[in-house]
């Protein structure tokens, strides 16, 4: 039978609330489909600097580095807002990216039709929604040095973050968003400043290369960060696929995530260059809400961002599209039932809590690899 060896990082907030729903869904394949889930459970985050010392260990580490996946839920909060700046919760997500090499960020917005009325912006602007943004990941003024806070003197200081590219960095994000649209509706939109900053200047220029050298068959616009940003409330389903930096790639991210109702709603694939002898890629799966110390406890939290990551992780890395396809499905069939989670909660719905929308999910997926198997 295949061991398929998934890291479970729940972390802080409501990061092990929503990650014991997956939990049920491992239990649940290995039961009914044999999938050979072997999972392991470690600490990041707060919960590890309170343990540990360190917001993330060299033994988790070592832990995600030998697994196949990682999922990953969520860290910090105001309880350690006050710890040292390279120990903040926050660090231990940064070390995990760079120490995986996961230079690609896919974070899709899909719109489920039961949720178009949860939107801000009219059912017709969004029904249907279907687009892809991927970030780059590993670069960028998040990783950029010089980064520091220098002293002038005269009651004056100055700080420092660094916009930094190499070539390399820009043609491999490239070549993944164009291999994706391929797999989808053929169009590209790469996002910049290139009007204001040399990195965007550049961004271009080997965004551009790569198009015209190896992917002329697709469509390919550029478009200012800014501009994208009003596009994405204005029309959002102009796009197909958005490729852009690690900076404006967070915030457009958590934009397209609003669209489609609810940042519980929206997961996130990170993935790393593959082996070049086995085809594999080290791989991080995780929603893209944050830890919601408000919430954290209270069993009210959206787990279906955590639900649908995972089945992202079964989609690219353990190529079970089937049961990814299902999983996706038993999550619309939910929704269409009227179950819903305070924060995409609508008229004549009924409301229900963590475990319970996790409970259904199951029970609906569940009944589909029944019908499959």
């Amino acid at each position: 039978m295949t061991t398929r060896k998934l890291l479970l990082l729940p972390g802080d907030g409501i990061g092990p609330e929503t990650t014991a729903q997956v939990e049920k869904l491992t239990a649940l394949m290995n039961e009914t489909v044999g999938a050979g889930f072997e999972t392991e459970t470690a600490l990041v985050g707060g919960c590890a600097y309170d343990a540990e010392g360190a917001p993330i260990s060299d033994a988790t580490m070592g832990l995600a580095m030998a697994s196949d996946a990682v999922l990953f839920g969520a860290v910090g909060g105001p309880k350690w807002d006050g710890v040292d700046y390279d120990k903040r919760p926050e660090a231990g997500l940064l070390r995990l990216r760079k120490d995986m090499e996961l230079f690609a960020n896919l974070r899709p917005a899909i719109c489920y039709p039961a949720l178009a009325g949860s939107s801000s912006l009219k059912r017709e602007v969004i029904e249907g929604l279907d687009i892809l943004i991927l970030r780059e990941l590993t670069g960028g003024v998040y990783f950029g040095e010089p980064k520091e806070i220098i002293d002038l003197g005269n009651g004056q200081k100055r700080a420092i973050d660094t916009q930094v590219y190499d070539t390399y960095e820009i043609e491999r994000i490239a070549r993944a968003a164009f291999d994706l649209a391929r797999t989808r509706r053929g169009k590209v939109t790469s996002m910049e400043k290139r009007n204001v900053m040399k990195s965007g200047l550049y961004w271009n220029e080997v965004v551009t290369r790569i198009h015209r050298e190896e992917y002329a068959d697709l469509e390919l616009e550029h478009m200012l960060a800014d501009a994208g940003g009003m596009q994405l409330v204005r029309a959002p389903k102009q796009f197909d696929v958005i490729v852009t930096d690690n900076l404006f790639g967070d915030m457009l991210s958590d934009i397209a995530a609003m669209l489609t109702g609810s940042l519980g709603m929206l997961p996130s694939a990170s993935l790393g260059a593959a082996d070049e002898k086995t085809g594999t890629r080290r791989a991080l799966y995780e929603p893209v809400h944050g830890s919601a110390p408000d919430i954290a406890g209270k069993g009210v939290a959206n787990p279906l961002a955590m639900i649908a990551s995972f089945a992202m992780c079964l989609r690219y890395s353990f190529q079970m599209v089937a049961e990814a396809d299902a999983l996706e499905g038993a999550v619309a069939d939910v929704l269409e039932s009227g179950v819903r989670t305070g924060d995409i909660m609508g008229e004549g719905c009924r409301q229900v809590g963590t475990e319970e929308m996790g409970d259904a999910v199951a029970a609906r997926f569940r009944e589909t690899l029944a019908r499959t198997a």
